[in-house]
């Protein structure tokens, strides 16, 4: 599943009203989760944070935008922040399932609908950037609002859309597409400022100033001073106190987690602390965090204990919490921490009991059906796999197959949360079929549309049959190595996961086959058709061989 978050400030701090109705525009739109509103009175300024589904993320952007330069007259506006409209910036992130180029390609949709529709004009900085001097923030906003009269007339400032003239009312927004920013606190056993932003200075990027043996600041031959770069790019940080704590603290804002990880920060702040003779006691996540980076610091932790890696993710990421010490200074929530987790549905059929689930599908309601029953059974199958590679793992008489289950645990608790996202996919899918065989159809447009519609949501629900059949084929195979070198005294469950793997197959191509009977679209039933039938195919053959295995080893 693609997830983009999407975090817009507007120049607004003071009136809740004004930060109301923006926030209303945001909820409007679905599949959208606003998590967080953060206003300042002294900046006057409001950071706003929303989650979901690209083109979803992309339209409450736009709708948060058009409702800010309703309420919000930049003539008037006086705050502490740098600011130069009404919606003063408005960055992209991919959380998962997305590339940056994607991302980008978000940045300019929507900076062309805002300069189009609403007569701003729009820059593009960061990884958007249509110009390397525009990449920096800084540079874009240089001036502030005063200044865009004056650039409105030099033709350097033209801006990447919109009108090249001055919006009094709402000044120029700035739309980007960058990295996840982590805000992360490590704590100290020490209340001393000074030891810790001398810590500080030594894991950012920006480093300290260089001294020599006296002590005294080096400078260039230009008199400037000479800095001695940190260990860490994509890092700042800074030493503070903090009351309500008691103790000193290393405050640090990580900009590219997947080249800087917060969990390599605090191992290398362990080892100099330690040769200060200062103690990490723990540290502090400030927001939320995309959940690739807390699974990251689990498989670390895993891996340097030995121990393996092919646990539920929700295990791993416990890893995490309690060898960064996270939960310290108060609770740490997976649901409430793990963007993922926070915007996740809660309806989601992954989430009923086994009982409720069964009980649902006994229902004379036509969802939850047999597609959904075809992921359930491929996430059985591939927690099965894991399961046996788990129990070799470590096991006397099974050294020389150390390496191989090793890999397949993870394999298969990744086969798992595939699959089990295919539950609700499934269900999704027939649900939009459905909703769009309701739509009107009194006029010829209402006609057209409507039977897009119909042709769009069929092939979609044939697709995700087929890419759960896909995932069914990628656990026989794992069943099959699993049954070869796992440990025999599971290998009775090493056969259970190729049988409910083929049985997902079979049920898949079910309900491929059912729903090609709705399509139009000739080329595309013939070709679905026939990857279909191969892959079953392919899949009975394997699991007769793995059954004929698995019942000679017993």
């Amino acid at each position: 599943m693609k997830l983009m978050e999407c975090v817009p400030n507007f120049s607004e701090g003071r009136d809740q009203a004004v930060l109301d109705a923006i926030a209303a525009s945001i909820r409007a739109v679905k599949n959208v989760v606003l998590l967080d509103v953060d206003p300042g009175a002294d900046t006057n300024r409001t950071v706003f944070t929303m989650a979901g589904e690209p083109e979803a993320v992309v339209e409450a952007a736009f709708q948060a935008i058009k409702k800010a330069a309703e309420l919000i007259d930049m003539s008037k506006h006086r705050g502490e922040h740098p600011r130069m409209g009404a919606t003063d910036v408005c960055p992209f992130i991919p959380i998962s399932g997305m590339t940056m180029e994607e991302c980008v390609e978000y940045a300019h949709q929507l900076g062309k609908r805002v300069g189009e529709e609403l007569g701003i004009p729009v820059y593009l900085y960061e990884n958007a950037a249509s110009r390397e001097e525009w990449r920096n923030l800084a540079n874009v906003r240089s001036g502030e609002y005063e200044a865009l009269p004056e650039k409105a007339k030099d033709p350097n400032w033209k801006p990447d859309y919109g009108p090249h003239a001055f919006n009094a009312r709402s000044g120029a927004t700035a739309i980007s597409a960058r990295e996840f920013l982590i805000a992360y606190n490590i704590n100290l056993n020490t209340r001393d400022k000074k030891k810790a932003h001398d810590l500080a200075l030594s894991i950012r990027e920006k480093g300290r100033t260089a001294r020599d043996e006296a002590g005294k600041m080096i400078r260039d031959e230009k008199g400037n001073k000479v800095n001695v770069p940190g260990l860490f790019t994509h890092c700042k940080a800074v030493g503070w106190y903090i009351d309500g704590y008691d103790r000193a603290q290393i405050s640090i804002n990580l900009t590219n987690y997947k080249i800087t990880p917060p969990h390599l920060v605090l191992e290398k702040v362990r080892e100099l602390a330690w040769e200060k003779g200062i103690q990490v006691t723990g540290s502090e996540l400030v927001g939320l965090l995309p959940k690739a980076a807390l699974l990251e610091a689990g498989k670390y932790y895993l891996e340097r204990l030995g121990e393996s890696t092919g646990l539920p993710e929700r295990m791993i990421m416990d890893t995490a919490i309690q060898s960064m010490g996270l939960a310290e200074l108060g609770p740490f929530d997976l649901d409430k921490k793990v963007i993922e987790y926070a915007i996740a549905p809660s309806g989601s059929l992954c989430n009923l009991s086994l009982e409720a689930f069964a009980d649902l599908l006994s229902t004379d309601a036509p969802a939850p059906g047999g597609g959904s029953v075809a992921g359930l059974c491929v996430a059985l199958s591939g927690a099965l796999s894991s399961m046996v590679s788990n129990l070799t793992i470590d096991k006397k008489g099974y050294e020389e197959v150390q390496d191989a289950v090793r890999e397949y645990a993870p394999q298969g608790q990744d086969i798992k949360l595939r699959a089990l996202q295919c539950i609700d996919s499934d269900t999704d899918a027939f649900n939009a079929l459905m909703d769009a065989m309701r739509l009107p159809k009194k006029t010829d447009e209402e006609i057209a549309f409507r039977d897009t519609e119909i042709e769009r949501t069929t092939q979609q629900a044939i697709l995700i049959p087929f890419k759960t059949l896909e995932i069914a084929c990628e656990a026989i195979n794992l069943a099959e190595k699993v049954a070869d070198a796992g440990n025999v005294n599971a290998l009775s469950d090493a056969g259970v996961a190729a049988l409910t793997a083929l049985s997902a197959a079979k049920a898949a191509e079910y309900n491929i086959l059912i729903n090609l009977a709705g399509s139009n679209d000739e080329a595309f039933k013939a070709d679905i058709k026939a990857r279909a039938t191969e892959i079953v195919e392919g899949c009975q053959g394997l699991a007769d061989k793995i059954e004929s295995k698995v019942r000679a080893r017993m």
